[in-house]
């Protein structure tokens, strides 16, 4: 049982329109007990909308939580029961207007695993459709914005986009693109045997 909790007991403690919460009793490995309180959220998806100018297409909105205009990648949360890569491609077309070709996936996070269960998937979307209407969600409003791929990277780096899922999608693409373009590079001087 060694980095190992196990839960004894588990209460509801609050139901949202997003997520709940439990006040959860755990065992601890030497046998004590403790509270851990969990926020229990449905998980979510992220795009990075990849041009063929490499450029990215972003989103900026207004995030109550934090009182401010952030500039993210289009994402949403899932639906019950919803495979992750449809919930991101279906958040593409809605936020930005768009379909894709080509779409990588860049693996998942856990935003705040010390009381949160929500799991974000991370997918890379490239040969990108002509734009089209967005279709949003009642009651969202954003607009799409597009920058080079170098920008907002750099724009991580200056802290100027605080938001993890944007972050860490755009830096993966980055060191991702990065080893494409090192692996094309090489593959014209590789001799076949």
């Amino acid at each position: 049982m060694h980095l190992q909790e196990k839960t004894t007991g588990s209460e509801k403690t609050y139901q949202g329109k997003v997520f709940y919460v439990t006040r959860d009793t755990a065992e601890l490995e030497d046998g004590k007990e403790v509270q851990r309180d969990v926020v229990h959220h449905s998980g979510g998806v992220c795009v990075v909308p990849l041009t063929e100018k490499g450029t990215v297409l972003m989103v900026k909105q207004f995030r109550y939580p934090m009182q401010q205009v952030t500039l993210e990648i289009p994402a949403g949360k899932l639906e019950a029961g919803e495979d992750p890569a449809d919930c991101g491609r279906r958040e593409l077309r809605e936020e930005a207007g768009r379909t894709c070709g080509k779409y990588t996936p860049l693996g998942k996070l856990f935003p705040t695993p010390a009381y949160d269960t929500e799991v974000i998937h991370m997918y890379l979307a490239q040969e990108l459709s002509a734009p089209e209407a967005q279709d949003l969600d009642d009651g969202e409003f954003l607009d799409v914005t597009e920058l080079p791929l170098e920008q907002a990277v750099q724009m991580v780096m200056d802290g100027e986009i605080p938001d993890a899922k944007t972050q860490i999608a755009l830096l993966k693409t980055y060191v991702l693109l990065q080893k494409e373009q090192q692996v094309s590079d090489i593959a014209p001087h590789l001799v076949r045997c």
